[in-house]
């Protein structure tokens, strides 16, 4: 019997909020083509994503992938760290 489970969705985005505890806020921008008009659109979208370890700060490139439900409106967690964020 196979355990594999299902390819889960990833994404990259950008983290712009990590006040919470083990909780970062990751902005995942989207470029799509307008289906009558035929030009493009930034579509953009917040997710919260869980950060076992606490290593995300704002400005970090994250990839984050799909996985069940950890609260109310998490449904991310943080596979990496894939660019960390200049400090000035």
């Amino acid at each position: 019997m196979d355990t594999q489970r299902g390819t889960r969705s990833t994404r990259i985005g950008i983290v712009v909020s990590d006040k919470m505890d083990k909780t970062v806020v990751v902005r995942v921008d989207q470029v799509v083509k307008h289906r009558i008009y035929k030009k493009y659109i930034k579509r953009r979208v917040n997710c919260k994503a869980h950060d076992e370890a606490n290593s995300c700060c704002i400005g970090d490139k994250v990839l984050i992938v799909e996985t069940r439900p950890l609260s109310k409106d998490k449904h991310w967690r943080v596979r990496e760290v894939l660019e960390k964020a200049v400090i000035a």
